[in-house]
């Protein structure tokens, strides 16, 4: 299927630098509505001739209407060859995600030639191993310590139904399973590193910086050596072209909090991860829609 192109970087540029301009001349800019972080699903039927590429992750990827770079994926892609399943959910970590059951909702669905998109870092570091803090934190690193801790709230679906024990297992250990867990069904794993925030520390150089790691580049990096899958590194990317706009601009895209961006800034997120897509050479690349019209 030939996909019109949603605006071009060029395009979002011009119109958020519109807007910034307006609102440092003193002129108001446009409200922005701060909606509810929310999980309302509306997954559309899989074909099942075609192969699927699901994305798992948090709400950088799904959060609301249109808010996550996942709910701005699909146009790049010929959708005659391949499906899109967006199943992110807000909130969650590598340990959550898996503990509610929600990765076995998305196994049962995958079959030989799909693919999967891991992001994760926005929620997995929750502080000490306990059983408070929504249950999202894991041990930092790759490793296979483990602490055995009691569960707070008893589940009732997923692999901790029914049990009043939970082995919490490091970042490493989750993201393995994934892929193991994937590649056992006969899908293609790929792990993503970290939607960028909106927070600028300063450099060495004394000028302000956009952040592109938090805590988990290096455990992604890691991970996707011992695995012998290429990283795809769409914090790069994004982070690249966010300090080309600059603060002011960058700030309005995110209009919610430092983490969770505007449907522009969904837009531009997609855009970066289909780029990390190409810079690694991903399968992935075989199913993009052909371009039509400028796309600088």
């Amino acid at each position: 299927m030939l996909a019109l192109r949603k605006p071009s970087l060029f395009v979002l540029i011009l119109a958020c630098a519109a807007i910034s301009s307006a609102q440092v001349a003193g002129t108001p800019g446009p409200a922005l509505p701060i909606p509810d972080q929310t999980n309302v699903r509306h997954d559309a039927p899989l074909n099942p001739a075609l192969p699927t590429i699901f994305i798992v992750g948090d709400s950088t990827a799904r959060n609301g209407a249109d808010l996550g770079w996942g709910d701005h994926f699909a146009h790049y892609f010929d959708t005659t060859k391949v499906n899109i399943a967006n199943r992110a959910i807000a909130g969650r970590s590598a340990r959550s995600y898996m503990n509610e059951g929600a990765w076995d909702k998305v196994t049962a669905e995958l079959k030989p030639g799909d693919y999967v998109l891991l992001q994760w870092g926005h929620n997995d570091g929750g502080g000490p191993l306990t059983p408070d803090f929504k249950a999202r934190g894991e041990g930092k690193g790759v490793g296979e310590e483990s602490v055995d801790i009691p569960i707070a709230k008893p589940f009732t679906v997923g692999p901790l139904a029914g049990k009043t024990t939970e082995t919490v297992h490091t970042y490493g250990w989750y993201n393995r399973k994934y892929i193991a867990d994937a590649r056992a069904k006969g899908a293609i794993p790929m792990l993503l590193t970290v939607t960028v925030r909106n927070i600028w520390p300063v450099g060495a150089d004394g000028k302000p910086h956009i952040e592109r790691d938090m805590g988990y580049r290096d455990f992604d990096m890691q991970i996707a050596a011992a695995e012998k899958m290429p990283l795809i590194d769409m914090a790069t990317v994004a982070a690249d072209k966010f300090e080309m706009l600059g603060v002011p601009t960058v700030a309005l895209l995110f209009p919610i909090d430092h983490t969770h961006t505007s449907p522009v800034g969904a837009e531009m997120n997609a855009q970066s991860v289909v780029t990390a897509l190409k810079t690694a050479n991903s399968p992935l690349v075989q199913y993009l829609a052909p371009v039509i019209g400028p796309t600088k």
